[in-house]
């Protein structure tokens, strides 16, 4: 319920973003902001989270997230001014960046062999569905009670989980784990250059593909902070190797079943995304459906994905890793080919419904996939570490495909196409893009991703 919010919480707010522009009298870059300041914290702040979660207890600390992220939505409803709104938004973003690297690590502790991958295959449909769902939770709200119930709505959800999580889960189940050489508990505060240079890289590089995204690749506003990623992640790694005491082992990081879970949640989470941004647009802006409307077309899409992700568990315990990620990937392929034919006056239900449940039901399948092979042989006490990683690696698929389609969609995405009538050709090309994606990153998979299947015999344990 608690990750649903979050990730719900990301594009909820894009339906209602005219109306809380209207009443708060937001330009459009401050209403930018309203978007961002979520994100960046959110996706910046995942892996120092998931580190917190092993040396502090996971069950605290997601509990913490959870009573700071409530509290933010509650604010960001009563809001009356723009830098209060956006204030409290980046307040939710660390609230929620605390709260689901916890999460996950909790899962992954109580559940073990089969049910684990059950488990995970519901964690990964919410990743789809939670999208779906924002834009149609979005459209109902934002046209009925108000903008300010988008927040509100997180107030109830959020007490609800508070009380349930304590009932439900025994203080053990959290995990106490200490890191490598945090065997005192008080290491939290030693490696301060290792945290500061770790929340800086996500945070320039989301930072820059947001830039990317509304300026381009060639602006300077999107290249320097992405270039300044690349260097604090060196100063990062530099870091970690003279501390005494490190906040993260490099070692870990180059573990190849964890960097293949991330490239394919990377590339999974970009290119549904990117299909919920492309579709969006084209229904709304192209054949002029309501927002409430597209949502509604969206909910067979969410669906599916659940139904992807639940199928994928399955397939990984019986075929393993590799088949499972590049049949998912395969079939999302098929479905970005068949989106390549969108036309000016098209029809959602026989044009773009077709490739898009193709293309959200093998991704479901590709998350599942991810999550697993990224967390498999993770030791106990890094685990809120690597499910801040592959959770940090779905909100960079998120901003880096959004950026990638909207550049390659061009002016498709601005109305152009001469005489005022929009084009739809950047449309097939951007699709085309997410297929070719998808090829690469199933053809990647077979090195990366671990050979064989999961031990159905695994533990809460990881490794010993």
């Amino acid at each position: 319920m608690a990750q649903f919010m979050l990730i719900v919480d990301v594009t909820v707010v894009n339906v209602a973003l005219p109306t809380i522009g209207e009443e708060l009298a937001l330009g459009a870059g401050a209403l930018t902001w309203v978007v961002t300041a979520y994100t960046l914290f959110f996706g910046s702040l995942l892996l120092l989270g998931g580190r917190v979660g092993d040396l502090l207890g996971r069950r605290r600390v997601f509990l913490v997230g959870l009573a700071g992220f409530t509290v933010a939505s509650l604010v960001s409803g009563l809001a009356e001014s723009g830098g209060v709104l956006i204030t409290a938004r980046a307040a939710q973003g660390v609230g929620a960046a605390i709260m689901s690297p916890a999460a996950m690590a909790l899962v992954m502790s109580v559940f073990r062999g089969p049910e684990r991958n059950r488990a995970l295959g519901v964690w990964a449909a919410i990743g789809g569905t939670g999208a779906a769902f924002g834009v149609l939770l979005g459209g109902v709200l934002t046209s009925g009670p108000g903008w300010e119930w988008v927040f509100y709505v997180n107030v109830p959800i959020g007490l609800l989980v508070l009380v349930a999580v304590p009932a439900l889960l025994k203080e053990q189940t959290a995990g106490h784990g200490h890191g490598p050489g945090h065997g005192n508990g008080a290491a939290p505060g030693v490696d301060i250059p290792g945290a500061l240079t770790m929340t800086a890289t996500p945070a320039l590089l989301i930072y820059g593909l947001v830039q990317a995204r509304d300026h381009g690749f060639g602006d300077a506003s999107a290249w320097i902070p992405l270039v300044g990623a690349l260097v604090a992640a060196g100063l990062f790694a530099a870091a970690e190797r003279s501390a005494a005491a490190p906040l993260v082992r490099l070692p870990f990081l180059a573990r190849r079943s964890l960097l293949g879970g991330c490239l394919v949640m990377l590339a999974a989470s970009g290119i549904l995304i990117s299909a919920f941004f492309l579709c969006s647009f084209y229904l709304q802006h192209i054949l002029g459906f309501s927002a409430l409307k597209t949502g509604l077309v969206f909910l067979p899409v969410a669906l599916v994905t659940t139904m992807g992700a639940h199928l994928g568990g399955q397939a990984v315990a019986r075929l393993g890793w590799r088949a499972t990620a590049g049949g998912g990937l395969a079939v999302a392929a098929v479905g970005a080919l068949l989106l390549t034919g969108l036309e000016r006056d098209g029809n959602a239900w026989t044009q773009v419904l077709p490739g898009f449940l193709l293309l959200a039901f093998g991704l479901g399948a590709g998350f599942v996939c991810a999550i697993t092979s990224a967390m498999h042989g993770v030791e106990h006490a890094d685990a809120g570490l690597g499910s801040g990683l592959v959770n940090t690696g779905h909100e960079l698929g998120a901003s880096l495909g959004i950026a990638v389609v909207a550049a390659v969609a061009g002016a498709s995405l601005e109305g152009g196409g001469g005489a005022g009538v929009p084009s739809v050709d950047g449309f097939g090309t951007a699709f085309l893009t997410c297929a070719v994606i998808s090829v690469v990153v199933a053809v990647a998979g077979l090195a990366l991703l671990p050979e064989g299947r999961p031990d159905p015999s695994a533990g809460p344990v990881f490794a010993h």
